[in-house]
């Protein structure tokens, strides 16, 4: 059996719409079934791979028609890309979310926290973890463009604040798509391979090895 996203961490499931007349706008009913279409989309992927999941299973599982999904998207592509927007911006909402409104320092501490929060958010939601995680790659080049666009904004983000702080080195942006890179990358095997571990476990870890990292190339 498909397993169900988590509600309310990445995506939350509307209410059924009114049967017969209603009131609701034709707007509403719109970002109603786009909700449920991309739930229902990131379930199939994550269950199935992007190559499993077609048009008409997905309007099933949503409970909308084939017709309604064209009227929200123009094809599956559209719906999987829309998800996986949702998926980087409630990841960046998050980890801009760890950092306190003063400086703080920039030790193995700080930077387990911050990989704990993105490990976290994936954590809550394997569902929608595995989907843009791990089968997000079979979409190939635009999927990989679409990531690293994702993972390099998460990275300058992560190198202004902490040269926001007075004192605190400048290194390069490189050597923070680096670290991003790789916390991802174990991540994603994590989430391929649960029964190794828990994928928040390797919060603490990384904190150790990525400041050594920007330490030395401070340095």
């Amino acid at each position: 059996m498909t397993a169900r996203i988590t509600e309310g961490v990445f995506f939350t499931t509307p209410p059924d719409l009114p049967r017969g007349r209603h009131e609701l706008s034709r707007d509403d009913v719109l970002t109603a079934q786009r909700e449920r279409l991309m739930i229902a989309t990131t379930e199939l992927m994550a269950d199935s791979g992007y190559q499993g999941v077609g048009v008409r299973q997905i309007a099933k599982r949503a409970r909308i028609s084939p017709a309604a999904f064209y009227e929200c998207f123009p094809d599956k592509d559209a719906c999987v890309f829309a998800a996986y927007g949702r998926f980087i911006e409630v990841l960046l909402t998050r980890i801009r979310g760890i950092f306190p409104v003063g400086s703080f320092a920039w030790d193995r501490h700080a930077i387990a926290d911050i990989a704990e929060g993105y490990l976290t958010a994936l954590n809550a939601d394997p569902v929608v973890a595995r989907a843009f995680q791990v089968e997000m790659d079979a979409l190939g080049r635009r999927a990989r463009v679409q990531r690293r666009a994702a993972l390099v904004g998460m990275s300058e983000v992560l190198k202004a604040e902490r040269e926001r702080a007075p004192g605190n080195p400048r290194v390069p942006l490189s050597a923070y798509v680096g670290a991003v890179y790789a916390i991802r990358q174990l991540a994603s095997d994590a989430l391929d391979e649960p029964e190794k571990g828990s994928i928040v476990a390797l919060s603490a870890e990384a904190g150790v090895w990525i400041e050594a990292m920007l330490s030395a190339v401070s340095n």
